[in-house]
Parts: C-alpha cells; sequence; structure tokens
C-alpha cells in the first residue's frame, strides 16, 4: 500500500456523508447577537457573539461566557 502523507482529506463528490453535512448545515437557524436563550443546563442567556456559521457565544451571567453549538439540542430560542 503506498504511503499517503496525513494532511487535508480527498474529497468525494459522490459520498453519502457530503449529503448529510449539506442537511444539517441547511437546519441550523442562526442567532443574532442579543437574542434571548434558554439551554438545558446553564439556564437563561442572552448571545453576545457569533462565532463562525455553527455557533454562538452566549452570556449566562455572573461572568459565565459559554461557546455553543447552534445544532445543540441543549439550546432553544426565546420569543422577545
Amino acid at each position: 500500500m503506498p504511503y499517503r502523507p496525513a494532511g487535508k482529506p480527498r474529497h468525494l463528490p459522490n459520498s453519502p456523508f457530503n449529503a448529510a453535512r449539506e442537511a444539517a448545515l441547511a437546519k441550523i437557524v442562526p442567532l443574532p447577537v442579543g437574542t434571548r436563550v434558554s439551554h438545558e443546563r446553564h439556564g437563561l442567556g442572552r448571545v453576545i457573539a457569533l462565532d463562525g456559521d455553527a455557533a454562538v457565544i452566549v452570556d449566562f451571567g455572573n461572568g459565565e461566557r459559554r461557546r455553543v453549538a447552534l445544532n445543540s439540542p441543549k439550546i432553544e430560542r426565546l420569543e422577545d
């Protein structure tokens, strides 16, 4: 078997994993800065920053700031 150095994985356009990844990204609804959220473990908080397209930084009070993935089932957007 030929040696293949570690690095960027090959892109396989027909891979079924591409469809699953794209479907998961399509379901992610962005939360704008200032949105109130509820987290299963940390409680109530407010989005203070965006961290790319898939996560936000949430301030839960008392100096507790956490990075939370938008596709996490533990976070819920609250209506203002």
